[in-house]
């Protein structure tokens, strides 16, 4: 019987498990601040950003916006993150991406401050993260760490396949993987859209990691029997429902649930981990610059 992992139980997990840290860190007046960044009217990111101010409220952590005008000059989201960065009350925030063409992207994760980059991305929580001395793990890299932890996957040893490469979740993902420790300790194989025959990497992989943005991509044939199937992916495709569309990851999920011993489903998987753990390390960076320690699950 193949299990589905749960991601909105193990982030509802999470969630209630930061709330004892929280409280400590109010109860010695430094109630952890999270602040999200929107430059533009995207929709799909301001949904995102609207859940992601809903879970602040949910564990109690005090939440802050800020809106930069979409054709605004590329100076005035610096100075919107500089001012961040200069706020005690805000112990981590995002930029929430894409943003307009006319900002770089990377000049904007530059100019965060390391100590507040919940995300994980500035260069030099980057080369910490490969060092094996991470301030912040990326949340869905991280995220899905504690999915396979909660499926009792010992990756010890296994051979793990990672379809994708980008900064977000392959490269840190791979890299936390093969550290010395006990979420890590696997040979990692990451594919791209360059490698030959994807088919006989997945195959030969104890677990499957999609993370490439093409819908269904992986089905059931490429997968062997037993394999642990995480699905990043989360792709619209026309469908006749309400909407018009449904969301689908990078997996099929039908075919390849036969096979697997077992398999995060689209949605209900990665998604909630990612959002879980944004909240991790916005307590983090809290007991961080306030020097409070604070037990973290």
């Amino acid at each position: 019987m193949t299990e589905i992992i749960d991601g909105n139980a193990v982030a509802s997990e999470i969630r209630d498990d930061l709330t004892d840290a929280i409280e400590t860190l109010a109860d010695a007046g430094a109630r952890p601040g999270l602040a999200t960044v929107l430059m533009g009217d995207d929709p799909a990111s301001q949904t995102y950003v609207n859940m992601k101010q809903r879970d602040c409220e949910e564990v109690g952590i005090e939440s802050h916006h800020v809106d930069v005008a979409g054709d605004a000059p590329a100076e005035e989201l610096y100075d919107t993150i500089a001012d961040l960065n200069d706020n005690d009350d805000v112990h981590g925030y995002i930029v929430q991406a894409p943003v307009p063409d006319h900002v770089d992207y990377r000049e904007v994760i530059r100019r965060v401050d390391p100590a507040k980059d919940v995300d994980g991305f500035h260069p030099e929580n980057v080369g910490r993260l490969v060092a094996g001395d991470a301030r912040f793990r990326p949340c869905t890299p991280h995220g899905v760490q504690k999915l396979l932890e909660s499926a009792d996957v010992d990756t010890e040893g296994k051979d793990v396949t990672i379809v994708g490469r980008s900064d977000i979740v392959g490269k840190p993902l791979a890299n936390l993987l093969i550290q010395k420790a006990d979420d890590g300790n696997a040979t990692v194989t990451v594919c791209h859209s360059r490698t030959d025959d994807l088919a006989a990497k997945t195959r030969s992989a104890d677990v499957v990691v999609a993370a490439v943005g093409v819908p269904e991509l992986i089905d059931g044939s490429m997968i062997s029997e037993g394999t642990v199937v995480i699905d990043v992916g989360v792709n619209r495709v026309d469908a006749d429902t309400e909407k018009g569309y449904e969301l689908v990851g990078d997996v099929e999920f039908e075919s390849a649930k036969e096979p697997a011993s077992a398999i995060t489903p689209v949605p209900g998987g990665v998604g909630p981990m990612t959002r879980a753990m944004l909240l991790y390390n916005t307590v983090k960076a809290a007991s961080l610059q306030e020097e409070i320690d604070v037990d973290l699950p």
